[in-house]
């Protein structure tokens, strides 16, 4: 059974916490992870892109000049691809760039990223969160204690607005609700920081 230590806001050790070995101590899976990524990367995009064929370009709708005897090319519209102001050659249009991934495939991902993040030392694990004001300040002096120096993400056990307005402005500092954690965040940020609560909150739902 893994375990870790405790931090209080201020960077002081308040004990240790044992955490749940189907959760925090399963084995690490890259092609899994992989997948979750890309189907999260994926299903982000938008796909909206969209340009005009030759058969979607207003006008050119009659012979720019007769067949033969002109001395130029033969031509058909003045909307064809060749042309200034024509439809463009296999147009880009919007499409779906969605991906599906089962939700026991999807678990099995984030449990073997939160494993390998344990196993790296890159998982700390705070005894409370929350601060007075909301002030950029207040989250600033939480990450410089906890010696945060490249990108982290807190995983809170609630949405506490006061905490994430105060660490919006932080670069490469991101908080969320434990309810919206996933394989992207757990392996896009060097530090993941969860509140006690939130621990016992993700051994609930992934510990089964």
């Amino acid at each position: 059974m893994p375990s870790v230590k405790v931090y209080k806001m201020d960077g002081s050790e308040a004990g240790t916490i044992d955490l749940s070995e189907k959760v925090f101590g399963a084995e690490y899976n890259e092609a899994l992870i992989h997948q979750a990524v890309v189907t999260r990367l994926a299903n982000e995009r938008q796909g909206t892109k969209s340009t005009l064929t030759r058969t979607e370009v207003r006008g050119g709708g009659r012979k720019p000049w007769r067949q033969k005897g002109t001395g130029n090319a033969r031509q058909g519209s003045i909307r064809a691809p060749q042309w200034i102001k024509g439809g463009v050659v296999f147009a880009p249009k919007s499409r779906d760039f969605s991906k599906d991934m089962n939700k026991k495939a999807k678990a099995a991902a984030l449990v073997s990223a939160l494993s390998k993040k344990v196993a790296d030392g890159e998982l700390i694990v705070v005894d409370s969160l929350s601060v007075k004001e909301g002030k950029t300040k207040e989250m600033v002096a939480f990450k410089n204690a906890l010696h945060l120096d490249k990108s982290a993400v807190v995983v809170m056990d609630n949405d506490d607005q006061l905490v994430i307005r105060a660490a919006k402005n932080i670069q490469k500092f991101a908080t969320l609700p434990v309810a919206q954690i996933s394989t992207y965040e757990v392996v896009a940020n060097s530090k993941v920081v969860l509140t006690k609560e939130a621990v016992k909150k993700i051994e609930e739902v992934y510990g089964e």
